[in-house]
């Protein structure tokens, strides 16, 4: 609940005419979603991968599946597996539309190639904005 009432104020001043971009995975991209479409924004899905989906955690496959059906417009890429080339590769796809990146980010390092401190590093070299969403009391999974 404090990672998605911090989104909710971040996304405030934009919305309702925020068009968000999201890969719709478990966790934070999920709330991110909701969140723009419950404040009157339009939501834009990018699929890293065909197998994406199958990748994500089962629990999550029905939030998946509609906000995936809410959104606008879905940009799909050509990679098969769901890795960490194809996360990071969705990421710089998503930075290439964004005008400021919404980083649910404690400031720790990757755990992997393409998490978030990488996809905050890579908008930063691109000069788009960074707007770091990490409430007191928030801790990582």
């Amino acid at each position: 609940m404090l990672i998605d009432g911090a989104v909710r104020k971040a996304l405030a001043e934009y919305c309702p005419g925020v068009t968000g971009l999201s890969c719709l995975a478990d966790g934070a991209d999920q709330i991110f979603a909701r969140a723009v479409l419950d404040l009157g924004g339009v939501l834009e899905a990018v699929i890293p991968a065909k197998e994406y989906r199958d990748g994500l955690p089962g629990e999550c496959h029905a939030a998946y599946d509609e906000l995936l059906g809410r959104a606008v417009r879905t940009h799909r890429l050509d990679f098969v597996e769901s890795s960490s080339e194809s996360h990071m590769t969705a990421s710089v796809r998503m930075l290439d539309s964004a005008d400021v990146l919404f980083a649910v980010w404690d400031g720790q390092p990757a755990r992997g190639y393409g998490g978030t401190a990488d996809v905050v590093a890579e908008a930063q070299r691109r000069e788009v904005p960074v707007s770091v969403i990490w409430p007191d009391g928030a801790r990582r999974d």
